[in-house]
């Protein structure tokens, strides 16, 4: 016999969960690292969830600008993100959410600070565009903990677009797109990237918010549909020496609130197709640059994947220098077309909403003052005069602190409260003794 079913008040939350005969939602926030933090909420409890009346503890949930002593985090649900994950739990969906406190959105909620950007954005008549690049490995995890690829047969030493090894990943890449398309998020691609047991799935860009809250809702359904089929998923920039890492490629560009692409021009002497505009936003983004690494590159190991040597495929993929170029993957900046520019610094462990609400308050500063960028450097030609990208994170934090630009859009507290994770982030790995230093030191004086 199935269960009666309450729905509460009607609201576009509400028929949604009622049209898929949702029994639980998963009501989502994430933290400035990234992390989803969720309660499961009963279908009858709806009410409670959209009146903010559910309550987290903050200090808990993680690095979220809160103390122990502070008042609960309540969180305001999205009915915008909604997405239904039947295929996961029957019954289950999950929304993305806004923390409030004290019936305020809580300013160190990332996604509260994407949208304080994208107001800014509106009251200049313009809207963000964005798609994402979601790039991750299938592994498995031995008894004493080490990691190796789910496919033990996925040993070659160019292993991309291998459609062997898409084919052995079949039903965990049908799942995910499938789950995609279902969710209308418009899946086009699915593909072997270039480390042993890396994959990237591709879905249609959207206005910002909409990207980020899907990229969080992605990752999330890629671990629960590898966890199902006895694999780990991981989005770690870096968790092999010799294979190239996992990137978080950002695709941008702006748009008048009337529909009408700001960046292409059929009058650019450079013939990248790009708009005034868009070189100054460009500029700005490549202005900032160390600085911006600390959101789009926030781990200690995401300097393991931009420092890189070498790859097992002879490519790390990974920028070093902050340079723009035309279609041409070696550059921090890549431009496909007129259309967008690709920014290629970030990786698999950048919080989207931080990442492009930075990215963004940088270009638009190269807007504001009209910055010029230069002329593009060539195909496989790194920026004589271009700025190095941090090779630390601590060197990323550095550059932030001293940000004015993002301290003032971020709010100077917020700012200092991110920089001081990430430091003691770095301070807490550069105090752990690794196995790379036993064995270099141990018995060398």
């Amino acid at each position: 016999m199935t269960d009666v079913i309450t729905i509460p008040a009607t609201t576009a939350l509400a028929e949604k969960a009622a049209a898929d005969g949702v029994r639980f939602i998963l009501a989502t926030f994430v933290d400035m690292n990234g992390k989803p933090c969720a309660k499961l909420v009963p279908i009858e409890a709806l009410d409670e969830l959209e009146a903010g009346a559910l309550g987290f503890a903050g200090f808990a949930a993680g690095a979220i600008g809160q103390r122990p002593q502070d008042p609960d985090i309540c969180v305001i649900p999205d009915p915008d993100s909604y997405a239904n994950l039947d295929f996961i739990k029957p019954g289950l969906a999950m929304v993305q959410c806004d923390p409030h406190v004290n019936g305020e959105p809580w300013p160190y909620a990332p996604r509260v600070i994407l949208k304080n950007v994208l107001a800014e954005l509106a009251a200049k008549d313009m809207t963000a565009m964005v798609g994402a690049e979601i790039e991750y490995f299938l592994l498995a995890r031995d008894a004493d903990g080490s990691i190796h690829t789910a496919d033990t047969r996925d040993s070659s030493g160019q292993p991309c677009y291998d459609a062997r090894g898409v084919t052995r990943m079949y039903e965990h890449l049908a799942t995910t797109s499938k789950a995609m398309n279902d969710l209308g998020w418009g899946n086009y691609a699915n593909d072997h990237e270039d480390g042993n047991g890396q994959f990237e799935q591709n879905f249609t860009f959207a206005d910002a918010l909409t990207t980020a809250d899907r990229v969080i809702t992605l990752r999330y359904i890629i671990s629960m549909v590898a966890e199902a089929q006895g694999m780990t998923a991981t989005f770690m920039p870096k968790p092999f020496s010799n294979r190239s890492g996992n990137g978080m490629h950002l695709h941008l560009s702006l748009w008048s609130t009337e529909g009408d692409s700001l960046f292409p021009s059929e009058t650019d002497a450079h013939g990248l197709g790009l708009s005034s505009t868009a070189y100054s936003f460009i500029a700005g983004i490549l202005d900032h640059a160390p600085a911006l690494q600390a959101f789009i590159a926030p781990s200690v190991n995401s300097y393991k994947r931009s420092g890189a040597r070498t790859t097992t495929s002879g490519a790390t993929w990974s920028p070093r220098v902050a340079d723009f170029g035309g279609n041409d993957r070696t550059h921090f900046i890549r431009v496909p077309d007129g259309n967008r520019i690709e920014l290629r610094g970030g990786d698999g462990s950048a919080n989207p909403y931080l990442a492009i609400a930075a990215a963004l308050t940088a270009g638009m500063h190269g807007i504001s003052r009209g910055a010029n960028p230069g002329a593009p450097n060539g195909p496989g030609i790194p920026g004589d005069a271009a700025t190095p990208l941090p090779p630390t994170l601590l060197h990323a934090v550095e550059a932030l602190r001293t940000s004015e630009l993002l301290a003032e859009a971020f709010g100077p507290s917020v700012t200092a409260y991110y920089a001081d994770v990430k430091e003691e982030e770095f301070l807490t790995w550069h105090n752990t003794v690794t196995p790379w230093e036993i064995d270099r030191y141990l018995t060398a004086f």
